[in-house]
């Protein structure tokens, strides 16, 4: 979103009270000026002690420099990372929009090349292009503009997983990391050591990928959402969703299930085609594109023509008319996962007034979005208004972060020396993964975002 009076290019800025974008290239980066004397320097632009909002640099003595990710916290209002320094490279390790939302700033103002998987790479137009568009009716800011958005597509570099590049003198290799279908680790092998960096990562199967393998590295940078917390075993959380969604419908009622668009609605959809396959299940927003994208790289699932038949079996809602028949379905999966817009908020408003409906949530919702002032208030903001929903309403865990003990086994099995716990809540989640890290016997590093560490 463009300030008043100002070229974008040039200068971005809005302050929402602690919250402040301010990008002028060169100048106000706090990045150092020279490479690290010795060993390899790692310098968080943010998810550093936050969820979200990643961007990793790292440089050797020789200069060597690449960035790992660049997003934006779609928080309300968004975080956004420190200004970038000068970087002609950047791996992003998946299509959310927090690993990928600031990318487009860096092509338009670095002519930063952008590397990653197949499906990363064509996700990336949609997800930009949602960001600019959200933003614009939230009026949030962005640093970048939309035509920024071709620079950036104009700027990939695909890379097929298991195979290296160079880079300068590091190779780079993209290992799958489970999560969502194209989400890579990356591995790096310097003169001096070797890397491994997970992104988002789950070691668990899901209905659409293979969980992540280890790869032995000296230093792990380990994703820490779930630190201190293990997941529900699977196939139990599968049954008490199934249970939950046959008891709405023998009364009668739709169940309403926000889902995030890039994964989660393909699951759900797929969890509902294996368990429940008479129900007359709906699927809206933007996991429909998606799923498409999905199925044009079959090698990169885990098992497509399973997508491929959930897919055909679920009714595509595409008109109109296709939402008014959706009111009379069995199931309705729809955007936005969090009840921050979409689809979902007009099923609601319409499904609410009838007490043999429900709404089933599946992901994570944040302070202060639609689906988490929901659960914790019974009301919400529609079009506006303060509607209140007096709804029966689930959670169920679907998350694919891998959980507390699946990070340990990780590290352990990754044979790593040095552990780098990004991506999580430095109060609750992260102290008690750090802990059993150093239990586990690893030189444990607790990152602080605009600061910059060296490991020799």
């Amino acid at each position: 979103m463009e300030a008043e009076g100002c070229d974008p290019h040039l200068h971005a800025e809005a302050t929402f009270g602690l919250y402040m974008v301010l990008y002028s290239p060169g100048r106000t980066t706090t990045y150092p000026d020279g490479p690290p004397i010795t060993g390899l320097r790692y310098h968080y632009l943010g998810g550093g002690d936050e969820v979200g909002n990643v961007g990793i640099v790292l440089e050797d003595a020789e200069g060597t420099r690449l960035l790992l990710d660049y997003g934006i916290a779609p928080t309300s209002p968004p975080r956004y990372p420190k200004e970038a320094p000068v970087v002609h490279d950047a791996v992003i390790t998946h299509s959310h929009i927090d690993h990928l939302g600031m990318a487009p700033w860096l092509c338009a103002h670095h002519r930063t090349r952008l590397h990653g998987t197949i499906i990363t790479s064509e996700l990336s137009d949609m997800m930009w292009r949602d960001c600019y568009k959200v933003s614009s009716i939230e009026r949030y800011p962005l640093a970048w503009d939309k035509r920024d958005i071709d620079t950036a597509l104009d700027s990939w570099y695909v890379h097929d997983f298991g195979v290296p590049w160079k880079h300068h003198n590091w190779e780079l290799t993209l290992h799958p990391a489970g999560h969502i279908p194209g989400a890579a680790m990356l591995h790096i092998k310097t003169p001096e050591t070797s890397v491994l960096l997970t992104g988002d990562f789950d070691t668990r199967d899901s209905s659409l990928v293979s969980g992540a393998q280890p790869v032995k590295a000296d230093i792990l940078f380990v994703e820490g959402t779930y630190g201190g917390r293990d997941h529900p075993p699977k196939s139990e959380e599968i049954d008490r969703f199934i249970s939950s969604v046959r008891e709405v419908v023998k009364r009668g009622g739709t169940v309403l299930i926000p889902a995030f668009a890039n994964g989660r609605t393909q699951d759900v959809v797929m969890m509902l085609h294996e368990h429940l396959p008479k129900l007359n299940v709906h699927v809206d927003g933007m996991g429909k594109r998606i799923a498409k994208t999905h199925l044009n790289h079959p090698q990169l699932l885990r098992d497509s023509s399973a997508l491929e038949r959930a897919w055909r079996w679920a009714k595509q809602v595409s008109s109109k008319s296709d939402k008014k028949k959706a009111l009379a379905a069995d199931v309705i999966v729809t955007t936005s996962g969090m009840l921050e817009g979409g689809p979902a908020l007009w099923y609601l408003n319409r499904l609410r007034h009838d007490q043999k409906n429900a709404i089933f949530f599946t992901g994570y919702q944040a302070r202060d979005t639609g689906g988490r002032n929901l659960l914790e208030t019974g009301t919400i903001s529609i079009y506006g208004q303060q509607a209140h929903v007096s709804l029966d309403m689930e959670q169920f865990s679907f998350s694919t972060h891998a959980g507390h003990q699946e990070i340990l086994d990780f590290a352990k099995a990754c044979q790593a020396k040095h552990v780098v716990v990004y991506h999580t809540d430095p109060n609750h989640a992260r102290p008690p993964l750090v802990e059993a890290l150093v239990e586990q016997g690893h030189t444990v590093h607790e990152p602080k975002n605009g600061e910059s560490y060296v490991i020799e």
